[in-house]
């Protein structure tokens, strides 16, 4: 597949003084005082896309704040972004809104899931899909990933047991968070033979896609073959990528008509229960390309100076640069920090992560990092972290 790669001479994003940004109203900096550095929201610290403020500003100037209907630009936006950026091809009547991922992943999956049935999830990864399968009232059935070093990948033995059992869905996270793993599409393609061999429906949650650096290359999953398309749909959403989580409009994708019809069997609500300013915001960001080729420069720069700075202040834990997104997966197992490093980091030095046993079992000497900030925010968190070191 070709890809349209990133821009290498986009400029870098600026951000706000740490005393602007506390300011803010958004979880990330109301969960924590003031003396507390949060880096654990996925949630970027930069300045939006100066066509998506504008359109909202123009919005709110018009009164126009109503409910959420049809909007085919949309839909429209979002072919156009995937085609330019990935080579797929998405047909604007495939294209449904959700309030945000997880609700067009749980909403998708009412329709096709029993209460106790398996459901297969790929540990470390995001927690909420854990609680989406919870919410379902369905079985968390693991099929581990398989590690080397630091190095993440899908581990097809554990996955075929897992869907052999029984399992009716899969819930894939592509790209991998928090691990940051590209999956090629060899990978992808086995999958969704896989998943047709024994029934299985595949959920691929592309949230991150967007954020893939520019020497990998993302494959969609429905855009690797007829039997992905059979047996699977995605969900995406600006939120991650253009920073508009607030905003709540995600798209449910779908490529056969199988899917298509489970997605309009959903209840009207899964719609009303969208934004219009989302809608409007997302239509506008994936045709912002140029900002997302500067969040990304940012966020490449930013990745390496985090590895600079544990080689020289802390080597001793654990730090394979990622291949996507802004989520720096650590290892601190070497620093002795007790059976919860994430809690004595948050209470010692005044810094917050996510901790590690919440993406999975085995991982609780991990910790997750948004490393999507000013490079002194990320200089203050390494320091905090050498403190207790």
């Amino acid at each position: 597949m070709q890809t349209t790669q990133m821009n290498s001479s986009a400029p870098f994003l600026s951000v706000a003084p740490l005393a602007k940004l506390q300011g803010r109203t958004s979880a990330k900096w109301r969960d924590f005082s003031h003396d507390v550095l949060p880096l654990p929201v996925a949630e970027m610290d930069y300045e939006i896309a100066l066509p998506i403020r504008e359109k909202l500003i123009e919005m709110i100037a018009e009164s126009d704040t109503g409910y959420l209907g049809g909007m085919p630009e949309l839909a429209e936006s979002l072919a156009y972004f995937a085609q330019s950026r990935w080579n797929w091809e998405i047909e604007s009547d495939s294209v449904f809104p959700a309030t945000d991922v997880g609700v067009g992943v749980v909403e998708m999956m009412r329709t096709f899931v029993q209460p106790g049935d398996g459901i297969v999830l790929n540990s470390p990864v995001y927690h909420n899909i854990g609680n989406w399968i919870d919410e379902l009232q369905c079985r968390r059935v693991d099929a581990p990933m398989k590690r080397d070093g630091l190095a993440y990948s899908l581990d097809f033995d554990a996955i075929e047991k897992a869907y052999a059992s029984g399992a009716k869905a899969h819930i894939l996270c592509n790209p991998a968070n928090p691990v940051g793993a590209i999956f090629s599409r060899e990978d992808l393609s086995t999958l969704a033979e896989l998943a047709k061999k024994y029934n299985v429906i595949i959920v691929s949650d592309e949230i991150h896609a967007p954020l893939v650096y520019s020497e990998h290359t993302f494959v969609p999953f429905l855009a690797v073959s007829e039997t992905a398309r059979e047996v699977g749909f995605c969900v995406i959403s600006a939120s991650k990528s253009w920073n508009l989580a607030g905003l709540k409009c995600a798209q449910i994708v779908t490529g056969s008509e199988r899917f298509k019809g489970i997605a309009r069997s959903m209840p009207p609500a899964v719609l009303w229960r969208a934004s219009l300013f989302g809608a409007v915001a997302a239509s506008v960001a994936y045709r912002c390309t140029d900002w997302l080729d500067a969040a990304n420069a940012t966020n490449d720069r930013n990745r390496r100076y985090l590895k600079e700075l544990l080689d020289s202040q802390l080597p001793q834990v654990g730090y394979q640069i990622p291949d996507c997104s802004y989520l720096a997966w650590l290892d601190l197992s070497a620093l002795n920090l007790g059976v919860n490093p994430s809690e004595r980091l948050l209470n010692e030095a005044k810094v917050a992560f996510n901790s590690g046993a919440s993406f999975g079992p085995g991982h609780d000497q991990f910790v997750r990092l948004n490393f999507a900030t000013s490079e002194e925010i990320i200089a203050e968190a390494v320091r905090r972290i050498a403190s207790l070191a």
